[in-house]
């Protein structure tokens, strides 16, 4: 305020205040909560959103002496009455006029704007300072494995050490720091104070905008966001959709639990911020403790480590024995240094448990945080993180104890018992899942009714998605509830007062919502968040309709008209959309049949013409669709590499068959595509039951090798497009005396014509295009190096003088985890596929499909 009293402190839409009027609007309310006999060490109530008025409150809150507790106007009633009671609130701080969902008897409530709360009129000046650095800031509540939410005081000293004079972060008068988190949660602790210590702008991020990919990309642009911090969960959700909004950014903070490797490589790949940090803390080591930044993601990673320790803190990796384990040794990580808070509020035992004297650090009191997680240390000092040595989970960035929601259960007059967990569904969604038993001789209760009631006592990222009633939980023979035999939560079918999806358009948002769900969706009028969706989810429906009909609608679309038949309606206004899905790579060489679809991908030639023989071998009820090159009918597809390939097709194939099991392959380079497919399947949670690969070669180190020339070129390229005898191809190749691809194409086409390899309706221009496709192709299978983290079944079809040598079996062997099965086929690379050496390969598909599906145990 002294150095640059003009400069911008606080900006939100419509508004911003100068550090003098920021200063001052604070120091009259603190002023104001003097006379109410606020002082040092006292607890005030915060009620509200991100807004101006909370940065003020909680401003004014430490000038009066007294430490903030944020309360989030979006809880339900009765945990806000705990929080109020726990705390020994006498005054709250509010923008309504009273504070919903708390004892209005029992406190004072002051409203945050200045002309409501009584106090515009008050002194601007500076009150005395009566805090010290060990003095508690604020109290925020956390989720608490006893039934009922705990309390973390965090003093001044550890903000402080936070925002100031650090390592991990750069802070200055000239940063825009955005105030996107939840007051609840401690990231607002970074946000808030990183800004306003430093001289920065704060800039208050609009819910609506900071849950839609689009607006915020704009909004980072816009407000020229310099420092920027998103959980996990929507770091993730935005990369997806729009991976270049972060291009502006200078510093990109993303963290609060395990990370998808494959949204950071997408991040890096596309426009990344000029820093991207990998940042760790728990509420209890004032939000950040270690950090990490990330400047690439080795191919064969699976995490991205938390780091090391910011300035001021101390992280070590220990036994039960407090014992430092050796490198590379899985621990349980222990917190030290100047941000441990100061325990729990109220709760002597439990801060006794888990704050315990720090045997590294010889100054009197020093403490470590016991976090629960168990990390290891990397040859080059940072740490990685390995898990939870308790049932706690992080989900979209919220710490959630499992026991907390299941005694809040236990009281429900008809539970006798519950579980609950975090199961990963098809779509790769975490969600969390109750299992709930009866009383003796009763029910367990409707479920939609269990999560009414759970949810007027719980905020709603901790009331699961699905409650399962069971007649008993399944146990281990040790007597322990196996976890891993509890069920699927199943979903419901149509029924009485439920309208099924009516038009093509309805039955692709239910199934875009049953996809992404996990679970279908029984009627048009079902409400999406009151079907386990949330705020992320939401994000990520929108995504995948905008990808499949063109159409931009904002995330408040599906606030606004979360059934199935509102969000079709608001897609019709957006654009006159009738017809459901159209793939552009997906052709169905035979769509009919009761089978599981099986999934042929195309190969360098781009065509999936090559498949058409085998399938009048298969069994007749077998579905089978080809993944044909989007620029085989002349559809603009830049993307050059055999990923982009694989997770076009992937969006693609999901769309048709949201759920597994999968059927994959693919002859030649569409067999490698096909492997990364299965690959990227595993990693969704998803099961490959099959990936027949036909006579495809996987190289560890890129496929080098090319044809000598432009006219083995040309007839490698045509052997790939075309159903025509090797010999005839190149017949008609060397007999051009053209010298370029297109010329020697052009003289081809006439006899291809004649003998039918290609139709009567092919133009130069089309050959053109292909031969175009087949060279990108080949640069994209010369670049792919693939990954080894594969340990589902492979079907291997060689051909005969191919299964000896040291490339015996293309490589695929090099898949230690695999389930490899080899089958030896007559003809030659180009020939397996067509008659007569087809029938062998067929009846050998047939017989290995038919015993996966009955379920016998392959024995060659």
């Amino acid at each position: 305020v002294r150095r640059s009293p003009e400069a911008v402190a606080l900006a939100w839409e419509g508004g911003e205040l100068s550090y003098a009027e920021l200063n001052a609007r604070a120091n009259r309310l603190a002023h104001r909560l003097r006379g109410l006999g606020v002082g040092p060490g006292e607890l005030v109530g915060v009620c509200a959103g991100r807004s101006p008025g909370l940065v003020v409150g909680m401003l004014a809150i430490l000038k009066a002496g007294g430490a903030y507790v944020p309360l989030d106007p979006g809880y339900p009633r009765e945990r806000l009455a705990f929080m109020h009671e726990d705390a020994a609130l006498r005054v709250v701080l509010t923008e309504a006029a009273a504070p919903q969902g708390l004892p209005t008897a029992a406190l004072t409530a002051v409203a945050l704007e200045p002309g409501l709360g009584g106090w515009s009129d008050g002194s601007a000046a500076n009150p005395a300072a009566v805090a010290g650095a060990a003095s508690p800031a604020y109290l925020i509540y956390t989720s608490g494995s006893t039934g009922q939410p705990k309390g973390v005081a965090v003093d001044h000293r550890a903000v402080v050490r936070l925002v100031c004079g650090t390592d991990y972060v750069r802070l200055g008068a000239g940063d825009s720091v955005a105030l996107l988190s939840n007051p609840a949660f401690d990231a607002a602790t970074f946000e808030v104070w990183g800004a306003l210590l430093n001289g920065a702008r704060l800039v208050v991020t609009p819910r609506e905008v900071a849950l839609d990919p689009q607006r915020l990309s704009d909004f980072l642009g816009r407000e020229r966001i310099s420092t920027l911090f998103l959980t996990t969960a929507l770091f993730n959700e935005i990369v997806r959709a729009r991976p270049e909004a972060f291009a502006g950014v200078g510093q990109l903070l993303f963290g609060g639990e395990a990370c998808d490797v494959r949204r950071v490589r997408e991040c890096l790949a596309a426009a990344p911020p000029r820093r991207l940090l990998h940042v760790y803390g728990p509420t209890e080591t004032t939000t950040f403790a270690t950090w990490h930044e990330v400047l690439e993601v080795p191919p064969q990673a699976a995490s991205v480590p938390i780091g090391r320790p910011i300035a001021n803190a101390t992280a070590h990796v220990l036994d039960a024995y407090l014992q430092p384990v050796p490198l590379g040794v899985v621990g349980e990580l222990y917190i030290g240094g100047e941000g441990v808070a100061l325990g729990y509020w109220r709760r002597e035992e439990l801060t006794a448990q888990r704050f315990v004297p720090d045997p590294f650090d010889a100054r009197p009191g020093a403490r470590l945080y016991r976090t629960g997680d168990r990390v290891r240390r990397l040859a080059d000092g940072s740490i990685e993180f390995q898990g939870r040595a308790d049932q706690q989970v992080k989900l979209r960035g919220f710490r959630i104890e499992p026991g907390e929601i299941e005694a809040r259960l236990a009281e429900h007059p008809l539970i006798g018992q519950a579980l609950v967990l975090v199961r990963e569904d098809d779509a790769g969604e975490r969600r969390l899942v109750a299992y709930v038993l009866p009383r003796s001789g009763g029910e367990a209760g409707v479920p939609a009714e269990l999560k009414a009631w759970l949810g007027q006592r719980l905020p709603e990222y901790m009331v699961p998605s699905a409650f399962v009633p069971l007649a008993q939980l399944p146990l281990t023979p040790n007597g322990k509830v196996d976890r891993k035999a509890l069920p699927a939560p199943r979903g419901q079918e149509v029924g009485a007062g439920q309208l099924a999806a009516r038009d093509p358009l309805e039955q692709a948002v239910a199934g875009v919502w049953g996809e992404l769900l996990g679970r279908p969706v029984a009627g048009v009028h079902e409400d999406f968040f009151e079907l386990g969706g949330h705020s992320l989810l939401a994000v990520r429906v929108l995504g995948r309709l905008r990808g499949l009909f063109g159409v931009e609608l904002p995330v408040r679309a599906l606030f606004e008209a979360p059934t199935v038949a509102g969000l079709a309606h608001r897609l019709r206004a957006a654009q006159a959309c009738t017809e459901p899905l159209d793939f552009s790579s997906l052709v169905p060489i035979r769509s009919q049949g009761s089978g599981t679809p099986l999934f042929c991908v195309h190969p360098v030639g781009g065509s999936v013409l090559c498949y058409a023989d085998l399938v009048r071998h298969l069994a007749p009820d077998q579905p089978v669709y080809g993944l044909q090159h989007p620029g085989m009918d002349g559809q603009a597809f830049t993307h050059a590499q055999i990923e982009d390939l694989a997770a076009r097709y992937l969006q693609e194939m999901y769309g048709l068959q949201p759920q597994g099991p999968y059927l994959l392959g693919g002859w030649s380079m569409g067999g490698v595509i096909a492997f990364e497919m299965a690959r990227r399947i595993l990693a969704d949670g998803k099961e490959v039951q099959l990936l027949a690969l036909f006579d495809s070669e996987l190289s560890r180190d890129g496929f080098k090798r090319r044809p000598s020339g432009v006219r083995e070129d040309v007839v490698q390229f045509l052997c790939h497009l075309v159903r025509a005898p090797k010999a005839e191809v190149e017949s008609a190749v060397m007999g051009s005396v053209a010298s370029n691809a297109e010329e020697i194409l052009g003289d081809v086409l006439l006899q291809a014509r004649d003998t039918g390899w290609l139709g009567a309706d092919v133009s130069i221009e089309d050959l053109t295009r292909w031969y175009r496709v087949y060279r990108g192709n080949l640069n994209a299978l010369a670049s792919y190096v693939p990954g080894v983290d594969y340990s589902g079944p492979i079907i291997l079809f060689r051909r005969s003088e191919n299964l000896s040598g040291a490339t015996g079996l293309g490589g695929w062997d090099a898949l230690a985890d695999a389930e490899l099965s080899v089958f030896q086929v007559p003809g030659d690379h180009f020939s397996m596929l067509r008659e007569p050496h087809v029938g062998t390969v067929a009846r050998y598909l047939n017989q290995y499909l038919f015993r996966q599906m009955n379920g016998y145990e392959n024995d060659s």
